[in-house]
């Protein structure tokens, strides 16, 4: 009995960041993908396995993490069956996870087609994304390349990579000419009014095959070491074989090992509500606030003289502001975190140093 066409859809899931600009809700022991950052009754990480399971079989999801996160994705997800958990024994970038992923997939099934998708995005209009998903995977099914989907900027946003493509060529899946690093304000604001980039998501579909012979060619050191597991992939062996070589992979991203080397890449530009949540500021932008610009998460606000603040609890608990405005404040446990909205960005050093001076386990 041959299998039907969804049964050659797989995801390869990207659930093992830190999440450090959203300390101190996001901590290394449970981050920002496994918390519900948005106070909408579920996880980052459970959305986004919900929205792909609405295309791709739940037991061809695979998650690539931490190993000190498949317990808390046990938790969140029970019906996961352990296989479907892929914990790397240390973080080494993004292509050694990937091609990790699609070695174990094609292993599974030699046809398959797979997306490589973030677990700590927010996608509102999830018909739209599934749709532009079906394209992608019919693309990629039928021809030797990678598509991405690329999201089509609403601003000259500079904490974005940019997609180039070619705005001549008919249809909906267009072909890349470049990718761009975040760029300069001037420099987005050009790409803007050129009406032909899109913001780099991170989201990649491609078959196994092709993606393999795609490091094979462009990362062949990488390539060669993973090759000398293919006898142990999806067996009891493949942890120990990672254990003693996984640290060897090049520290490298898919975009600068892949996508940025390979011919035949393509991008459908997409128009659905998206933010990679980045920032708190980006998640009070998903968010409502009170008339005078205050976003509540988890918490209950008593507000005198005080205007666009970012106020976050794990508890629920009421939180009272006299005359502060444009702070972002959050508390869990262990840490209340005081901070300018101006001054987020140094979210990430402020945490380090609280390891550094009052212990590693606050971060």
């Amino acid at each position: 009995m041959t299998g039907t066409k969804k049964d050659n859809y797989y995801a390869i899931l990207m659930a093992g960041g830190v999440g450090s600009r959203f300390w101190p809700s996001s901590k290394s022991s449970r981050p920002k993908q496994f918390i519900d950052i948005l106070g909408i009754g579920e996880t980052l990480f459970q959305t986004t396995f919900k929205r792909l399971s609405s295309l791709i079989p739940a037991e061809n999801i695979y998650i690539l993490t931490n190993k000190k996160y498949v317990e808390v994705i046990k938790e969140q997800m029970p019906q996961i069956k352990d296989e479907q958990i892929v914990p790397e024994p240390e973080m080494r970038n993004t292509a050694p996870s990937i091609l990790l992923g699609a070695l174990k997939i094609h292993k599974a099934n030699p046809n398959a087609v797979c997306i490589v998708a973030p677990s700590d995005h927010w996608i509102k209009e999830e018909n739209k994304f599934i749709d532009s998903l079906q394209m992608a995977f019919d693309s990629a099914e039928k021809n030797d390349r990678i598509v991405t989907l690329g999201i089509e900027p609403t601003n000259p946003n500079t904490g974005y990579g940019y997609i180039k493509y070619d705005k001549e060529e008919k249809g909906e899946i267009k072909k890349v000419d470049d990718f761009t690093e975040k760029p300069d304000l001037k420099k987005a604001k050009q790409f803007l009014e050129a009406g032909n980039y899109a913001w780099n998501a991170g989201i990649f579909i491609f078959n196994t095959r092709h993606i393999i012979s795609s490091f094979e060619k462009h990362l062949p050191e990488m390539f060669r070491l993973f090759d000398k597991g293919d006898k142990y992939w999806n067996t009891d062996k493949e942890s120990q074989f990672l254990e003693e070589n996984y640290f060897k992979a090049e520290n490298v991203s898919m975009d600068y090992g892949i996508m940025e080397k390979s011919s035949e890449v393509y991008v459908i530009p997409v128009d659905f509500k998206w933010n990679d949540l980045g920032t708190w500021s980006s998640v009070q932008y998903e968010l409502p606030s009170d008339e005078n610009g205050n976003t509540a998460i988890n918490a209950q606000l008593l507000l005198e003289d005080s205007a666009n603040n970012i106020i976050a609890s794990n508890s629920h608990k009421l939180v009272v502001l006299k005359g502060l405005s444009d702070y972002i404040v959050v508390e869990d446990d262990d840490v209340l975190m005081i901070v300018p909205k101006s001054d987020e960005q140094e979210i990430k050093q402020l945490r380090q140093k609280a390891m550094d001076e009052f212990g590693q386990d606050l971060g």
